[in-house]
């Protein structure tokens, strides 16, 4: 079987992690990073610290609006992925969640007469206004197997009449997750200690998404709910994301986050030492889809900055709270109890070898 599989971000090069060693065991795989994060430590650093292989095309098609960057990629993938049919069939094209990387895939695949594999399919947050969720939609709809988490996105495929397509394989993040966090917690103390941190005495946030980054008012706003939940006592640590430390810069926010008392902004952290930093953390707070999922398989509180969420059974569970930018809401959600229980509800650790398995019976 030969597979040409399609990422281009973090969450991406994290869920391929666990899907490409085992394909690879037996099949030929043919990987195309886009370059939608092209920064190098939001993008080599997780191939080398997941062992993920070396991309075989690495574009840097990174920027611009959600339009413009699809239609960029749309052109460069359409070249690449005819070159590769061209040298040998290509059985599917394999892509992962819900970027303009995945819908760029699926519609060049599905012009190309290419059958298209998605992982991470059926996740809905029910909000059109989310490029996410159109991206995730379209890909669903315009794909031949749909790989799902959950079953409760399962659920959702056949509300959609897509039901005959998903296959349950668990989440292949869990699979990474499971092997990295240990690892982390192992150099907890120690990392910790030489970044002036304490176990369980600060407060971590991650912010991307554009509809909080973009729009001046809500950027204000964001900025507003970290203020509000750092204090000196317990600091709260950013890991600026590009996108948003140029939005701070051209908006007039950067001065007011940067010198509020226990904000403290560092670099993007590369897969261990983000992970280090969330098992290490007392809450998290987010507008990431991954990162809410990887709080709860850390056992850490977590705190959405968004009204919905795809991920629905950690808010459901009592792991995870919806606030948006409301930052009373936010001081208010980081102090309530956690639940005693928390289930398994990601998977066991074994989804990539499932996604294998799914692709062999559907496409071998």
């Amino acid at each position: 079987m030969r597979i040409v599989t399609v990422v281009g971000n973090r969450p991406q090069f994290v869920k391929a992690a666990a899907v490409s060693r085992p394909l690879r065991r037996r099949h030929e795989e043919v990987l195309i990073h886009t370059g939608q994060h092209h920064d190098d430590a939001l993008s080599a650093v997780f191939f080398r610290e997941l062992d993920l292989p070396a991309p075989d095309h690495e574009l840097r098609l990174g920027g611009g609006t959600n339009l413009e960057q699809t239609a960029r990629m749309i052109g460069e993938l359409e070249r690449l992925v005819t070159a590769a049919r061209d040298a040998g069939p290509v059985d599917a094209l394999l892509v992962y969640g819900d970027t303009n990387t995945t819908l760029a895939g699926a519609l060049v695949a599905a012009d190309l007469g290419i059958p298209i594999a998605h992982v991470e399919a059926g996740m809905r947050s029910f909000d059109r206004r989310m490029p996410e969720e159109r991206n995730r939609v379209v890909t669903d709809h315009l794909s031949q197997l749909l790989l799902v988490p959950t079953p409760t996105a399962t659920r959702n495929l056949e509300r959609e009449g897509l039901a005959d397509l998903a296959v349950d394989v668990g989440d292949v993040m869990t699979d990474v997750t499971l092997a990295v966090h240990p690892r982390a917690r192992e150099r907890a103390a120690t990392w910790l200690a030489e970044h002036d941190l304490t176990p369980g005495g600060y407060l971590l946030a991650t912010t991307h998404r554009a509809g909080n980054v973009d729009d001046p008012e809500r950027l204000a706003l964001l900025v507003d709910v970290l203020v509000a939940a750092a204090s000196p006592e317990r600091p709260l640590v950013l890991p600026l994301h590009p996108r948003t430390a140029a939005r701070l810069l051209e908006h007039g926010e950067d001065d007011r986050l940067r010198g509020a008392p226990g904000v403290r902004i560092v670099g993007s952290a590369g897969p261990l030492d983000f992970a280090t930093l969330l098992v290490g953390a007392q809450g998290v707070l987010t507008d990431s889809g991954g990162v809410q999922k990887e709080a709860y398989l850390a056992g850490v509180r977590c705190v959405t900055l968004r009204d919905t969420t795809e991920w629905g059974e950690t808010v459901q569970t009592g792991w995870n709270a919806l606030v948006d930018l409301n930052a009373e809401a936010a001081v208010d959600a980081l102090a309530v109890p956690l639940p005693a229980a928390r289930p398994e509800i990601f998977g066991d650790g074994r989804a990539g070898e499932r996604v294998v398995e799914a692709l062999e019976r559907t496409f071998g």
